[in-house]
């Protein structure tokens, strides 16, 4: 188990260096020279000025020894002597003997002893709220009794200069719609007054304005029994509209000693993807569109092809711009093919965005060679397949003379094929004009007009119906001559025989008059 004097010996070394720490974050430089006055009462104070900033506190780093037959009882600070030999009641910064009250005004509350236990013959003080009236020297006398003491000659030198420190702004990673918490902690580890904290936001070309959001005014952590530190918290949810933001914290000390500390907000956001450009272009005409985003840091922009394996990089020019945070695709000389859902991604850390475009390439209309007419039973029935974007429109003509007819249209993506069906009526025509037009133009085709019959027939029917009825008209002929052999035997016959009275036919016709005009004829049946 620790020693009670093992355990003082450690908290006079962490006292030791909790001082350097407050003189270093205070601005002050000291070093320790020690000053031997009269037998053993010697004092060790800082070699070189000290120099401490309005506001913020000092510590004056200080010890002593004394003779053996003097054990001090107090200890007191004496501030602007008149001499290093004279100081008065009224020099009085600090007097651990609360029966005295002869101590200035201004430095009441303000001056604390680092080491309570004046035994341990540590005459260390921390000064809190400074001003610049605080300069100057500063001298140690020790108590015995109540009159016998002892004032050391030796001084040390504070000089307060105006308050340049500022405070600290620590800011996370800032991430839209991720609440966070920013913190502003005043300069100096002091004890003294609590400082005031202000923050204050401004946007571009604004005014200071109150932020909003949750601001807890300030919160103290004791680090020591003299040593504190204070910050304030503000907690808010950022945007993409607090991005490149200034965000201020003011610190407002006692004595109208204020310091603050400016800093910019860097917001990671990413916001809508935008496209632009004409999506539709005519055929052999350059195709550009441009990919927009507005993100913290600059995204990355590619563009693809929906459903197409083509490797645009390769075959098209990309210009990605990435101060502003665009992505330009250019195609020079597009065609049809081109024709589709183009593709445009932002990918900013994890979060990635997608817009498309769709694509469209206009061109001029062409009718197929697949086209034409075919004449049948004097009826013309003409068909006209064409292929256009946008989609063509077919006229005929022929039809200008014509009020029965019929009309089929069919619609595949950017083809039409239409087919009319007109009674010929004694009129004969050996081509018919088809006409198929868009917004780009229009193109004309005299579609040659093909008779058919059995061709015709056998393209309706099949081959097999064809060569049946062939079979059947071949049969019927051949019947048909022996019935003409047989009835030429027949008659040739008949010829050599007399008629009978039953062999003739009679036809009788009488008139209602007198006179007979008609009489009656007899025809043999040879």
């Amino acid at each position: 188990m620790a020693t009670r004097e093992t355990v003082c010996r450690h908290h006079r070394i962490r006292m030791f260096v909790l001082i350097w720490g407050i003189l270093l974050s205070s601005g002050a430089s000291v070093w320790g020279e020690r000053h031997c006055q009269t037998g053993n009462f010697c004092i060790t104070l800082s070699e070189a000025d000290i120099t401490a900033e309005a506001g913020l506190c000092v510590v004056i780093p200080c010890s002593f020894t004394t003779d053996k037959s003097f054990t001090p009882q107090h200890i007191v600070w004496y501030n602007k002597c008149e001499s290093s030999t004279k100081c008065i009641d009224a020099n009085i910064i600090f007097n651990t003997n609360k029966l005295n009250t002869e101590v200035q005004s201004l430095f009441k509350g303000r001056v604390s002893l680092l080491e309570p236990d004046v035994s341990q013959r540590n005459c260390s003080i921390i000064i809190n709220d400074l001003t610049e009236s605080d300069s100057g020297g500063y001298q140690l006398r020790v108590i015995q009794g109540e009159t016998k003491g002892f004032t050391f000659t030796r001084k040390t030198t504070v000089t307060v200069k105006g308050l340049t420190q500022k405070p600290s702004v620590m800011i996370p990673p800032l991430t839209e719609g991720q609440p966070t918490t920013l913190t502003c902690t005043a300069p100096g580890l002091c004890s003294g007054s609590d400082p005031k904290f202000t923050w204050t936001w401004r946007g571009a070309g604004e005014k200071d304005s109150q932020i909003t959001g949750n601001i807890t005014a300030l919160k103290t952590e004791d680090l020591t029994a003299v040593t504190q530190r204070h910050s304030s918290t503000l907690t808010f949810n950022p945007s993409a509209e607090h991005h490149n933001n200034n965000v201020t914290c003011e610190v407002s000390f006692k004595n109208n000693i204020t310091a603050e500390e400016t800093v910019t907000l860097n917001v990671t956001y990413l916001k809508k993807l935008v496209i632009t450009g004409v999506t539709t272009v005519k055929d052999g005409d350059d195709l550009n569109l441009t990919c927009s985003v507005e993100s913290f840091p600059p995204s990355v922009i590619t563009w693809t092809k929906h459903g197409s394996i083509r490797n645009l990089t390769k075959e098209t020019k990309i210009i990605l711009d990435n101060n502003t945070g665009t992505a330009t695709l250019t195609i020079r000389n597009v065609t049809v093919d081109y024709s589709g859902l183009y593709v445009c991604k932002a990918k900013l850390q994890i979060p990635t965005l997608s817009t498309h475009a769709e694509v469209n390439v206009t061109f001029l209309p062409r009718i197929f060679s697949t086209s034409g007419c075919v004449v049948q039973s004097e009826v013309l029935t003409c068909v006209c397949i064409s292929e256009g974007f946008p989609l063509p429109t077919i006229k005929w003509p022929l039809l200008d003379a014509h009020t029965e007819y019929s009309v089929t249209t069919n619609f595949s993506n950017h083809a039409v094929n239409l087919s009319i069906t007109v009674t010929l009526k004694d009129r004969n025509y050996t081509t018919v004009e088809c006409i198929s037009s868009n917004d780009i133009g229009e193109v004309k085709e005299n579609l040659n007009v093909t008779r058919k019959v059995l061709k015709q027939y056998a393209d309706q029917h099949g081959p097999c119906e064809v060569l049946l009825w062939i079979g059947v008209a071949a049969v019927s002929l051949i019947v048909n001559v022996i019935c003409i052999i047989l009835m030429m035997f027949l008659w040739h016959s008949r010829k050599k025989v007399k008629p009978n009275q039953e062999d003739r036919t009679y036809m009788s016709i009488k008139k209602t008059e007198v006179s007979s005009d008609y009489d009656v004829i007899a025809q043999p049946l040879n």
